[in-house]
């Protein structure tokens, strides 16, 4: 049984805690796509652990994680986090963690472009600044340095004397910067190859012995933030979707038997863009300090909302997905009416198909009763208040899919398995 879990919404659904509880069934977990632009939180011994390029299934003994092809590597992020976790007595070596020879490295003059082109654009899209988009451009432009690229000394001297041949003439002739030299780039880059060279690994063959095997890919971010589908161009630049799973790791050879798709119980995103389901301050406010909707990775509040139907219903589409998880129910408990966006308007008309255009679209709202108890301590479906069950089960019929599981608090055996 090989799974693909995917984020539904705009990312930050908590699918950190969902990869730590499902890999206990799996052998081998995969990041395939994004950077170090994404944060997964699980909660350790009451101990907050944060990932951010590491798969989260290195918390469990046995388990192999590999950063895949598809996924771009700042180096010093990467062993920021491998020391951090070693710190905290998690086992971290070249037997449970594994880095593709064709990942592309992210550059010091890439983390400079991001913030430039950010600054230069008339339309912000909210970038993070950690250099993502402009190292998957020159991934796309055939420039880029990959990781076997960095670990060969002759070969990550002459790729990166290539680039700062063209990087420093832009950044001096037409932002007056600074041109970068090679001799403090190299030195820094080269001390960072010697520290990852025993986890880089030629992922494809080493995946292939190990085909019988179950597999979990962990995406990044979330379905709209996805580069051909999102909410262009306010997304990320990689492609968020199940279908890249297969593409990002090289694992053609398998089949994938389950997509699953989690879920906010409500909706957030981080950055610029459309949003129907956007509330004010007031409501907003109360969402993002009892949900701490604070970006894990950059520390960004979160941009908050009612649950958006019409939205996942497109992302079980785009997904192909099976089966559901839904996060944070216990955020909605104290409230005593909730609203879900069941369709979108433009024009004073009833969209009857997904909009290509998000922000023309204003929400039509369903109101359900709030169940006005605590959910946090509950682990049996059963005894999840009335009202609670019938939120549940309205979501369910909506999209035409079951929720597997409830996630109802942050610590990692805060969820309920939905038996009916």
């Amino acid at each position: 049984m090989n799974t693909s879990v995917v984020g539904m919404q705009w990312g930050d659904e908590g699918k950190g805690k969902i990869i730590d509880f499902l890999c206990r069934n799996n052998d081998v977990i995969v990041r395939f796509q994004g950077g170090n632009n994404a944060g997964h939180t699980v909660i350790l011994n009451g101990k907050k652990i944060v990932f951010h390029l590491i798969p989260s299934g290195l918390l469990h003994k046995g388990k192999i994680c590999a950063i895949g092809s598809g996924v771009v590597i700042d180096p010093k992020v990467l062993i920021d986090e491998i020391n951090a976790l070693k710190k905290e007595g998690i086992k971290v070596s070249s037997d449970n963690l594994k880095i593709s020879l064709f990942s592309h490295i992210i550059m010091p003059y890439h983390h400079i472009m991001d913030g430039l082109r950010e600054k230069k654009r008339i339309q912000k899209i909210g970038t993070t600044m950690r250099g993502i988009g402009p190292c998957y451009s020159d991934k796309a432009s055939r420039c880029g340095i990959r990781m076997i690229d960095l670990i060969n000394p002759e070969i990550f001297a002459l790729k990166l004397k290539d680039n700062l041949q063209e990087k420093n003439e832009i950044f001096e002739k037409i932002y007056g910067l600074k041109a970068f030299a090679f001799d403090t780039v190299y030195e820094e880059y080269n001390g960072y190859a010697k520290t990852l060279a025993s986890y880089v690994c030629e992922l494809v063959d080493f995946f292939y012995k190990l085909r019988n095997k179950k597999f979990l890919f962990e995406g990044a971010q979330g379905t709209f933030l996805d580069i051909d589908f999102g909410t262009y161009p306010f997304v990320t630049s990689s492609s968020t979707v199940s279908a890249n799973a297969i593409l990002g790791s090289g694992l053609s050879f398998i089949k994938m038997n389950e997509v699953i798709g989690v879920a906010k119980a409500y909706t957030t995103r981080v950055g610029e863009g459309p949003f129907p389901t956007e509330l004010d301050k007031n409501l907003g406010g109360y969402f993002q300090n009892k949900g701490k909707e604070f970006g894990a990775t950059t520390g960004r509040p979160r941009r908050c909302g009612w649950l958006d139907l019409v939205l996942l219903k497109r992302s079980k589409i785009l997904n192909n997905i099976n089966k559901i998880i839904l996060t944070k129910l216990d955020i909605l408990d104290e409230l005593k009416e909730i609203k879900v966006c069941t369709a979108y308007k433009q024009e004073g008309k009833i969209l009857k198909e997904f909009p290509v255009d998000l922000s023309k679209s204003t929400p039509v709202y369903e109101t359900v009763k709030g169940w006005g108890k605590k959910t946090e301590d509950i682990r049996k479906y059963k005894d999840l208040p009335v009202e609670a069950k019938k939120y549940i089960e309205k979501i369910e019929k909506y999209l035409g899919c079951k929720i597997s599981y409830i996630s109802v608090g942050e610590m990692r055996d805060a969820i309920i398995k939905k038996v009916v």
